[in-house]
């Protein structure tokens, strides 16, 4: 074992020792704290405080950030009870310094690793983060791998002694307990686990090799009893010579027989070939015929296509005609609901003409009501009106006053309401927009076909299933299912945006299975069904690189990959994907298009599906965006990730509704108070304004009926009333004038919805008059077709003629002739083998017929086999059995000799290992008494440690101060409890000495001493302390004030525990 080390400088510590050591302690929530922070010293550090305050929980925190299972710690029985009441995770981060030469993969970590362990009430995670915080590793090895390198062992009392193994071990008088101290903190109890181990593991070894010899045995007396059966059957083999011979003249005979049969046939084939009749000319006849018919075909299918996309364009112009119809036919009825709001409105300003004349008359006849008598009292009632009627003005302009702040607010609200409901049907058809979405990628994910076409591709492909025997071919389709993107789901928007329009598409070899396609897509509703005409039967196109853009970005066709070359020859011919280049961003696209001038170029579509067209008409630059109604991912791998988006965007939407809801019932209350408020105010106003008006017109009555100008009142006041009459009847003639303009406007609008009408009836009739003319084209394809086909069976059948009657005679006898011909070649290779034809010759030919040899053979084959009836086995294959037998044997003792060798060579070498073990446990038992004494001389005590490795016991003796008689050597329980506590410190210090660690901490080691013992023993253990170079952490409830300053001792007092 190493010495300690003693530094010559008392301020510096090397650079290695600056790796290992902790420098700050977090806890959150763990035991009774919710958030400590403690930084510490290099050196020495001493964290006291009042029982209760959390203290050992810093030690507690230590071994459960280093890997330390609950029990080891021996303060709870599971992880979670370390969460402190009423949380529901604690946190411990430990930061260690990784400076210096010992430095744990500095170039990963820094110079700081901090080591992270969350607990939870289900789980707990460890994480390792460098010096800036991030994560490095996560897992129990890479944390396993730090604590090995800096050699922290938690469980190791010398290097953390809490307060449970301080107590138990500084106050336990047990000679076993001391030495199972000392046999693991000097990990002399870990070396002889290993060395016991390893024995036990070569006693199995030793025991399964004799075993294994044993087993031997049975098989070397099978050997034995082999070698005499061998012996027994040589007789045999004279017998079974003679078979073997008369087997290589039968083989040679067979080869004789088939050369005489080979000869005939040849003849025979001579004589067939002078048959054949011919009818070659016929059949050239007819397939000049069946090549106009193809070559008719084609132009027809050609005028057909061309026919099919005018018929499309028509289709599309019907559609933008009904749309325009419906805008028209909207437009007039709008002119028409404001035609009769005008008339509504001039019919009131009549009433109101009428209602001025009649007060016009009702003046009239007051005033000739009226007498002179009556002059003073009316005075008196003017001057009681017009106060009243000063009154009613004051409160008819406060009740105005606040019905147009009412009215205000009223409308503020009622704006804000709308707002709220416009938002609220936008996010409730958000919503249905992503459920639907999410319905339509679960349904793709179960069933991809959907992807393309929904629901009804599906009821399609089962009609094309039930009447799939019309079909001359079946069809392909549809086209997206059949394709997959090359590098997952990059380009997948915009291939969709290139090629998208035919991925729903159906492929079908001619006009009449795209006729019986399309009534399959008529039982299925399956309405504008996308039918593509294409011949199977051509091979994959093979495009010249000449005619492919000259750009090194792809496009649509090279990161498309299908195993259909039809499907591949479609997205060429129909959808031109091998000249749509696909781009990551819009700059990139732009200067394809515009600056490049790539040739072959068609369009260029970005990653997010916008399109740049137009660059082959010179300058002009088209750029289309997106199509927010389409929607991509058919063409992806997975729909997982796009399904979570979408379920997430559809939960934001839900809690915006219901926010939004709130909301709106607190806007909707607010507006009915606020209408109750302004119905109760318009009622009181528009009774003080009728008030008002009856002061009013009777104050006025009065005042003309005073007038000093009898004829002057009732002028003026008519006057005034025929000026209102002229206004009205002025206001009248205006909305009249408007309301004719109204009626011309209604008629325009009739008469352009008429006219959009007869134009849509019209391209309606023109449609179907091109629709009939494709009928009768598609009827003339099937005749052309039915008469390519009946010339194809013409040449069919006399194609037949030709090879059923005329060469199959012919080519029967060749067959026979080639079967004679290899069945003489394997004869011959297979008598060969057997043996060559000079052995034959030599023995004096073959003159015998193979019938004979067979005769002959038969006879010797029985005389071998009763020969043979004792031994059933060949005699060649007991002999390979033997010899199989002695290799194996051989080869088995080889192995069993090489095993034993080894496991000797393992026992020597184990008892080296004990004999070194014990050598260096007796030097460590000397190293302790040695060390033990250095530490007791401080306080005048002498001592001596004796330790029993045979009887597993550790004693501890001390020899007081000869300072009385009755001084001698005693056992430390005749100690006082402060020099007992000292000398076990002592005994725990020589221990340190003898162990390694970057830091070292100690709980509640100086409980029992007198203020004497606790003096000496803090001054040893800080002397120590700094002379052995690790950090210390030294845990007390007592006061530490007794302790030297130095500035490498970092005193912290731990806050009183609230209660």
């Amino acid at each position: 074992m190493e010495e300690s080390r003693v530094f010559t400088d008392p301020t510096r510590r090397p650079s290695g020792l600056q790796a290992g050591i902790i420098s700050r302690i977090r806890l959150e929530n763990f035991m009774c704290h919710s958030n400590l922070e403690i930084e510490l010293g290099d050196w020495v550090n001493f964290v006291t405080g009042q029982n209760g305050s959390g203290k050992s929980a810093i030690l507690t925190a230590l071994c459960v950030a280093f890997g330390s299972r609950a029990r080891g710690t021996q303060r709870a029985n599971t992880m979670k009870d370390f969460i402190k009441t009423g949380c529901s995770h604690s946190l411990v981060q430990v930061e260690i310094k990784n400076q210096g030469e010992d430095a744990f993969k500095p170039d990963l970590y820094g110079d700081i690793i901090i080591v992270e362990r969350r607990v939870s009430e289900s789980t707990s995670s460890i994480t390792l983060k460098n010096i800036q915080g991030r994560r490095v590793g996560t897992k129990k090895d890479d944390l396993r791998e730090i604590v090995e390198h800096f050699n922290i062992d938690v469980e190791n009392p010398c290097v953390i002694m809490s307060q449970d193994k301080s107590r138990e071990f500084l106050h336990s008088g047990n000679a076993k307990d001391k030495f199972k101290f000392f046999f693991k903190a000097t990990l002399l109890q870990q070396v002889d686990d290993l060395l016991k181990g390893i024995e036990k593991q070569l006693n199995d070894a030793t025991a399964l090799v004799n075993h294994l010899q044993e087993s031997l045995r049975p098989i070397l007396k099978e050997l034995d009893e082999l070698q005499e059966k061998i012996k027994s059957m040589e007789l045999v083999e004279e017998i079974s010579q003679q078979v073997q011979l008369l087997r290589k003249k039968l083989a040679w005979s067979w080869v004789y027989d088939a050369g005489r049969k080979l000869d005939a046939q040849q003849k025979l084939i001579e004589k067939l070939k002078g048959r054949i009749p011919s009818c070659q000319e016929r059949i050239d006849l007819h397939h000049h015929k069946i090549e106009e018919l193809s070559d008719h075909l084609a132009t027809k299918k050609s005028q057909i296509s061309n026919m099919m996309e005018k018929t499309n364009e028509v289709r599309r112009m019907k559609e933008d005609l009904h749309q325009s119809l419906s805008m028209a036919v909207k437009e007039r009825f709008k002119l028409e609901e404001e035609q009769k709001r005008k008339t509504r409105e001039i019919q009131k300003m009549g009433q109101h003409v009428k209602s001025l004349e009649q007060q016009i008359h009702d003046l009239h006849e007051q005033y000739m009501k009226n007498t002179q008598a009556e002059d003073n009292e009316m005075e008196e009632r003017q001057r009681e009106l017009q106060v009243e009627v000063d009154e009613a003005n004051i409160n008819l302009r406060r009740l105005k006053e606040e019905e147009d702040e009412i009215i205000q607010r009223k409308s503020v609200v009622e704006n804000e309401i709308e707002k709220i409901a416009d938002q609220m049907q936008e996010v409730e058809r958000r919503h249905r927009s992503i459920s639907s979405r999410i319905r339509e990628l679960q349904m793709h994910q179960t069933n991809k076909v959907t992807a393309f076409g929904g629901s009804l591709v599906t009821s399609l492909l089962q009609a094309i299933e039930r009447h799939q025997h019309k079909f001359s071919s079946p069809p392909i389709g549809p086209i997206g299912t059949h394709v997959k993107l090359e590098h997952g789901d990059m380009w997948s928007i915009a291939v969709e945006n290139a090629v998208g329009r035919v991925l729903n598409a159906f492929i079908v070899t001619d006009h009449k299975d795209a006729r019986i396609l399309r009534a399959c897509a008529r039982e299925a509703n399956y309405n504008h069904l996308q039918i593509i005409i294409y011949d199977f039967s051509r091979p994959r196109l093979d495009i010249p690189r000449h005619m492919l853009p000259q750009t090194n970005h792809p496009t649509a066709f090279s990161v498309i990959h299908s195993d259909n070359p039809t499907v591949l020859n479609v997205l060429v011919d129909v959808a031109s994907a091998e000249r749509q280049v696909l781009v990551k961003d819009y700059d990139v696209g732009k200067t394809v298009a515009f600056d490049q001038r790539v040739s072959n170029l068609k369009e260029v579509y970005t990653s997010d599906g916008f399109k740049i067209s137009g660059f082959s008409r010179g300058s002009a630059q088209t750029i289309l965006p997106l199509n927010k109604n389409f929607r991509a991912g058919r063409l992806c791998g997975s729909f997982d990730n796009e399904i979570k988006n979408l379920e997430r965007d559809a939960l934001e939407v839900k809690e915006r509704a219901q926010q939004g809801r709130g909301v709106k019932r607190a806007k909707e209350e607010e507006f009915r108070n606020l209408q109750n408020m302004l119905s109760s105010v318009k009622r009181r106003r528009i009774d003080v304004e009728r008030q008002s008006k009856k002061m009013e017109f009777e104050l006025e009555d009065v005042k003309k009926l005073l007038s000093s100008e009898v004829s002057s009142g009732p002028a003026s006041t008519v006057d005034e009333l025929h000026e209102d009459i002229s206004k009205v009847k002025n206001e009248i003639r205006e909305k009249e004038t408007l309301l004719e303009k109204l009626h011309q406007r209604v008629a325009e609008a009739g008469i352009k919805a008429k006219d959009l009408k007869v134009s849509f009836e019209n391209l309606c009739e023109s449609a179907k008059s091109e629709i009939d003319a494709l009928a009768e084209a598609e009827r003339e394809l099937m005749m052309i077709e039915k008469d390519l086909h009946a010339a194809e069976r013409e040449k069919k059948h006399y194609e037949e003629i030709m090879h059923n009657k005329v060469l199959s005679e012919l080519q029967k006898a060749k067959a026979e002739f080639q079967e004679l011909e290899r069945i003489c070649k394997e004869n011959n290779r297979k008598a060969s083998m057997i043996c060559p034809e000079d052995e034959i010759e030599a023995l004096g030919g073959c003159k015998e017929s193979p019938e004979q040899l067979s005769t002959l053979l038969g006879r010797a084959t029985q005389r071998l086999e009763r020969e043979s009836q004792r031994f059933p086995e060949s005699i060649d294959d007991l002999r390979m059995l033997c010899e199989k037998k002695e290799r194996k044997i051989s080869r088995k003792q080889q192995t069993y000799k090489a095993f034993r060798e080894k496991l000797e060579a393992c026992e020597v070498a184990l008892h080296f290992r004990w004999k070194k073990f014990q050598t260096n446990a007796n030097a460590l038992k000397r190293q302790l008494t040695w060390q033990f004494n250095g530490h007791l001389v401080k306080k005048g005590i002498s001592g001596k440690i004796k330790v029993s490795y045979e009887e597993q016991t550790l004693s501890v003796e001390v020899n007081m101060p000869q300072d009385t008689s009755s001084s001698s050597v005693c056992d430390t329980r005749g100690l006082s409890g402060g020099e007992r506590s000292f000398s076990t410190l002592c005994f725990a210090l020589a221990l340190h000495e003898m162990t390694e660690s970057p830091f070292r901490a100690m709980d509640e080691f100086d409980v029992f001493m007198d203020a004497v013992s606790r003096k000496i023993s803090l001054d040893a253990l800080v002397d120590f302390a700094l002379a052995q170079g690790s950090q210390w952490i030294f845990i007390t409830p007592h006061d530490i004030s007794m302790v030297k300053h130095d500035e490498r001792i970092k005193k912290q007092q731990m806050a009183a525990p609230r209660g």
